[in-house]
């Protein structure tokens, strides 16, 4: 059996959000980890599990990250992380499908998954990229704050884009490898 961890040194879990209906704030998880398991090449057996804390989302705004973890949104005192754990993958077809829980809510979404290959790194390590994309609706996980525009329209929409770039770090014998953060 293979295994794969997020390597947060080279990886990007962004979203964005349509604001005022004209624009779209950005942000990202900074805090996370996960990984996957398998055993067979095309990676079709793949388990997927992924959590990250919810306090250390960044859309460059101090304020509004705090009110996304207050309890408008997050709620993160009630509610620190956000889960994922796949159910089904298929690399040819570029499909991830899987539960995800905000919230205390647990919901099947389907992302679109692109698998760029791998690379064997400067210090040895064999590193795995892929890029991850997709749309979740925000009132399936109860976050259904919103406001009234005087024009019609609201302030949120209820799609959030999700854009994932990762590079997984392979594990040997369940030892974590060396990087260029560590000491060789």
């Amino acid at each position: 059996m293979k295994q794969l961890v997020i390597d947060p040194a080279h990886t990007d879990l962004g979203f964005k959000i349509r604001h005022l209906m004209v624009s779209n704030v950005k942000g990202t998880l900074t805090d996370y980890s996960g990984g996957m398991k398998y055993t067979m090449d095309d990676m079709s057996d793949a388990e997927i599990r992924f959590e990250a804390d919810v306090k250390s989302i960044s859309t460059g705004n101090p304020d509004r990250d705090t009110h996304l973890n207050g309890e408008d949104f997050f709620n993160t005192e009630r509610f620190p992380k956000i889960y994922f754990e796949s159910t089904f993958i298929n690399l040819n077809d570029n499909v991830l499908k899987g539960e995800m829980t905000i919230k205390d809510t647990t919901k099947e979404i389907v992302l679109n998954i692109e698998y760029n290959g791998k690379s064997v790194d400067p210090w040895s390590n064999t590193k795995h990229g892929f890029e991850i994309n997709g749309t979740i609706n925000r009132s399936d996980f109860d976050l259904t704050w919103n406001a009234v525009l005087e024009t019609g329209g609201v302030l949120l929409s209820n799609e959030v884009k999700l854009n994932l770039d990762l590079q997984m770090l392979e594990m040997i014998n369940e030892v974590e490898p060396k990087t260029e953060n560590q000491e060789v």
